[in-house]
Order: C-alpha cells, then sequence, then structure tokens
C-alpha cells in the first residue's frame, strides 16, 4: 500500500496515476468516497465543504483499503462529480494488486490507514499553482465555473489544508514537488521504494 497526499492541485492525481501505471498496480481516488449528496438540490450540494474529513466516507474506503491488504477484491462505489452523488446501483470490481496506489487530500491524515501504508509520499505545490490547476480541472471535468472554484478554495480548500493537509506531511516517507518534472519525482519515489526494500 502507498499513500499519496498533498493539497487539491498539487500533482498528486498526476503523480498516483503514472507510479500505478509504472508499477503495474491499482489506482485507489479517495474522492470516490464523497459521502452522497443526492437527498439535497442540487444548487445546495455545490455549497458542501468537501475539503472536511466528514465529506468522505472514511469507514468505508478504510474497510475497502484493509480488504485490498488483506487479498480481497472490492465493490468500490461509482461517484458523479458534476452531481455530487453517487451513481445508484453502479460499482466497480477492485482486485488485490502487488501494489494499491491510495490518493487523496487525506490520504495521510487517517490515523487507521497509516499502519496499511509500506510507503507514502507527499506532494508540495504553492496556494497559487493549486489553485490555478483546480480552476483548470473543475472547469473542465466537473462543470464549474472559475468564480466558484476561487470562491470555494478561499472559503474551504485553504483553510481545510492548513487544518488537515499540511500536518499529514510529517507521516510521508518522502516529499516530492509537485512543480517539478513528473519523471524526476517517479524517479525519488522509485529509489525510495528500492532503498526501503519494497521494489528490486
Amino acid at each position: 500500500m502507498i499513500g499519496i497526499g498533498g493539497c487539491s492541485g498539487s500533482g498528486k492525481t498526476s503523480l498516483a496515476r503514472e507510479l500505478a501505471t509504472q508499477l503495474g498496480g491499482t489506482l485507489f481516488p479517495l474522492d470516490l468516497y464523497y459521502r452522497d449528496l443526492s437527498q439535497f438540490p442540487l444548487d445546495a450540494r455545490h455549497k458542501q465543504n468537501f475539503d472536511h474529513p466528514d465529506s468522505l466516507e472514511s469507514e468505508l474506503f478504510i474497510e475497502h483499503i484493509r480488504s485490498l491488504a488483506e487479498g480481497r477484491t472490492i465493490q468500490r462505489p461509482v461517484y458523479d462529480f458534476s452531481r455530487h452523488a453517487r451513481v445508484a446501483g453502479a460499482f466497480e470490481a477492485v482486485a488485490p494488486a502487488r501494489f494499491v496506489v491510495v490518493e487523496g487530500i487525506l490520504a495521510l491524515h487517517y490515523d487507521e490507514l497509516w499502519p496499511l501504508y509500506g510507503f507514502s509520499i507527499y506532494v508540495d505545490a504553492p496556494d497559487e499553482v493549486c489553485l490555478n490547476r483546480r480552476i483548470y480541472r473543475d472547469m473542465r471535468e466537473r462543470g464549474r465555473t472559475e468564480e466558484a472554484v476561487r470562491a470555494q478554495f478561499e472559503a474551504t480548500a485553504r483553510p481545510m489544508a492548513e487544518l488537515y493537509v499540511l500536518p499529514s506531511q510529517a507521516r510521508a516517507t518522502i516529499t516530492v514537488s509537485g512543480t517539478e518534472a513528473l519523471d524526476w519525482s517517479i524517479e525519488q519515489v522509485l529509489r525510495g521504494l528500492r532503498n526501503g526494500g519494497l521494489l528490486r
């Protein structure tokens, strides 16, 4: 189990995807475990705090990550980010693999996950870089406006990062820069895995 944390827009998802590809592993994004908000009107869903630990169904993903660590296949929920809701009745079977790459802003936050990780990475990047990447992603993939993304960043993303994400850096095996070349970050991680006896 490899945990990758860092602020929203730091570059952790790109690192996690590439690392999972190079290791032939399974990518496990915590974002898929946002709580279902379908009981609220759509305009009210956008106003929820998606950067607080309570926004994620941590009980479920901790159970699922533990199951994968023990060699059991899980049924992962499917989440629709444009509607802030789970796709009813839809699940994705995820089989255990030699490497499972867990990524999310709070991947290093939860005490229950810490003992499961054999290696952990914190991706560090300046606020302005994180904000610009978040604007680009949320406008393109999640149907949001730039104004809404900026407002959400100031209202919840930045303060929640200071409370929950930044302190989790102390738990990382290594820290890499989210503004350096991805290839260089991957090389640092692979070297760390080799030095730790987790990769030959």
